[in-house]
């Protein structure tokens, strides 16, 4: 492929693949750090899409200043050598904290919704994920391209539905005191939210970056990803306060599926079963070779380890999991962040 061939919206597509995972298909992510803020989570999506247009940007456009084939270049170039470390163990722990919550996502649908063993499913979860690590990356990457599209389609229509379709007042009752965000500011909330998304996004478009000739492609393919994960996270965000009982529910945008038609549920149901399985195997991979290559003889042993520690975590749960996890990864995301604004600047005079 031509570098001059990527185009904005090819480069859209992968900045928003790279943001929506298992987590905000669930619904968690918009319900613990938006929705549980009540009517200031509308300004807290506000400043976050903010933040993913001129972060998406400000990353793309490193990796393209420094032509870096990974994110680790990047990070030591503008963090130095031992905030740049403190970040790369950040990353590396957020991919396995990532993982675990995949993990006890598939077990939390198993339970939730077929009324089976909440282990069964963590346990299923984590074998084909580490069986798909062991034999490589190559069939993954095209599951990921075809599981993508279908999720944003699912995310769209199930919200709108929800909105319009389903009964009730749309503000009725949809912030409930007795529940508390994970994080008390909505602010800090927002910018939380954000950073500990880009931990794992610069993974994939810091190399990205690299391999775009045209800046002004840069420019509009990070406005029109951040505008994208705005638009979808608004439009899950009125869907969830609609249904306030959705609240209760480890994976809440499946229940809400399930009140407007099974079949909507089924469907429902494998897409996020997929897009949790295509997440999982994305952190174990990456987790993996931040220690071993892939060609060593260590790799399988690695994976298989890394995987059972991880089923073992996932007994915490998948809403426990984002409640805790998410907000301290997003403190270290944070000084990656800054890091970026200081840097950026110089970046561009060079």
């Amino acid at each position: 492929m031509r570098k001059n061939s990527i185009s904005s919206y090819k480069i859209a597509a992968t900045y928003i693949g790279t943001v929506v995972g298992a987590g905000f298909a669930s619904g968690q992510e918009i319900l613990q750090f938006f929705v549980y803020h009540g009517k200031k989570g509308i300004l807290g999506l506000l400043i976050v899409t903010l933040l993913f247009v001129f972060y998406g940007n400000a990353i793309l456009f490193l990796g393209n200043c420094f032509r870096a084939s990974s994110y680790k270049r990047v990070v030591f170039e503008i963090a130095g050598p031992i905030i740049g470390k403190v970040i790369d163990i950040v990353i590396a722990f957020f991919l396995f904290g990532a993982l675990s919550a995949m993990i006890a996502g598939a077990g939390a649908i198993f339970k939730e919704q077929y009324c089976l063993p909440y282990f069964l499913g963590s346990l299923i979860m984590a074998v084909l994920a580490v069986l798909t690590v062991i034999r490589g990356m190559e069939g993954v990457i095209s599951a990921i391209s075809s599981v993508v599209p279908l999720l944003l389609t699912a995310v769209i229509v199930l919200s709108i539905l929800a909105i319009f379709y389903l009964p009730g007042e749309i503000y009725e009752n949809f912030f409930t005191p007795e529940i508390k965000p994970p994080v008390k500011n909505f602010i800090l909330s927002a910018i939380l939210y954000a950073s500990y998304n880009f931990l794992t996004a610069a993974a994939v478009l810091i190399p990205l970056g690299s391999e775009v000739e045209n800046i002004e492609g840069i420019r509009k393919g990070a406005l029109l990803g951040g505008i994208g994960l705005g638009m979808m996270s608004f439009l899950m965000f009125f869907a969830l306060i609609k249904v306030p009982v959705s609240f209760f529910f480890e994976v809440p945008m499946l229940y809400i599926a399930s009140r407007i038609s099974p079949f909507f549920k089924f469907v429902y149901t494998l897409i996020l079963i997929g897009e949790i399985y295509t997440t999982a195997v994305g952190n174990l991979y990456g987790f993996v070779v931040r220690f071993v290559t892939s060609d060593s003889k260590r790799f399988h042993t690695f994976t298989i380890i890394a995987g059972g520690i991880a089923l073992i975590s996932s007994r915490v749960g998948f809403a426990n999991l984002v409640h805790y996890l998410y907000p301290i990864a997003g403190y270290g995301g944070i000084i990656l962040l800054l890091s970026i604004t200081c840097k950026i600047n110089n970046c561009r005079k060079m």
